[in-house]
């Protein structure tokens, strides 16, 4: 079956804000680019410049859901990054030189029961995704779909912070193509692993508040508690909007 490419979003902070794009050129190995480039360390976390790390180490939606009703816009050219909140006024700032100003601006969004936001860390030569290896996340609009009717609300694909959103597959074809490689594209990756969700998908992602058992529905309809799948790019090339999408 042959599919298409609806939405492309990056992440440039992780659990930070979340910005849509029409294209993307994505490199065998790495990364989608700029995506989640930098994390915010908690104040327990190990995590250090240049090394990737464990979710644990970091501030993030599942602890602290205002983190979910963030927006990002990044200027390549520059390095600086403008947040946008319901709740808080606009912030552009570079987090490699002016961590403080975020941190002043974040903790207002920060529960007060949990580890406050230290510092920002750069992942260095790929993103702090989720996985120890370099992943991108794909996800299905069918499944989508289906959580929210599950749920008789209709869930914003944001909730799910994927990568790559793909469209005209069957609801959850994608666990499916585990070991699989797809083309997206000009581009070709491997299907590595399904994601295993958290507590995070639960916060609404235009008001960071939680109005909805994500969790429960995946449980309760499907027996399992995963969404989208973590992929390795295989082969060099661009991505767009509308590309086609097509199982090898």
């Amino acid at each position: 079956m042959t599919g298409r490419v609806a939405h492309i979003w990056r992440h440039p902070i992780k659990s930070h804000g979340r910005e849509a794009l029409t294209e993307v050129r994505l490199t065998e190995g790495e990364t989608l680019p700029w995506d989640r480039t930098w994390a915010v360390a908690h104040e327990a976390s190990r995590a250090t410049d240049g090394a990737w790390a464990p979710c644990a180490n970091f501030s993030r939606g599942a602890k602290a859901p205002q983190l979910q009703a963030i927006q990002a816009v990044l200027d390549e050219a520059t390095g600086r990054i403008t947040l946008a909140h319901p709740d808080r006024p606009q912030l552009t700032f570079s987090p490699d030189t002016e961590g403080s100003a975020f941190l002043d601006w974040v903790a207002p969004l920060m529960p007060a029961d949990r580890a406050a936001s230290a510092r920002i860390v750069r992942a260095g030569t790929r993103g702090m995704t989720d996985t120890p290896y370099p992943s991108i996340s794909l996800c299905n609009l069918a499944s989508n779909r289906a959580v929210s009717q599950k749920l008789g609300q209709d869930l914003s694909p944001q909730r799910w912070r994927g990568n790559i959103w793909l469209d005209g597959f069957d609801l959850w074809e994608e666990l499916e193509w585990v070991g699989r490689t797809l083309r997206i594209g000009a581009a070709e990756m491997r299907v590595e692993n399904p994601i295993s969700r958290c507590l995070a998908t639960a916060a609404n992602p235009e008001t960071g508040q939680r109005d909805a058992d994500t969790l429960g529905a995946l449980k309760s309809g499907w027996g399992h508690q995963y969404f989208g799948v973590y992929a390795v790019v295989t082969r060099t090339g661009a991505v767009r909007i509308g590309d086609p999408v097509t199982v090898l």
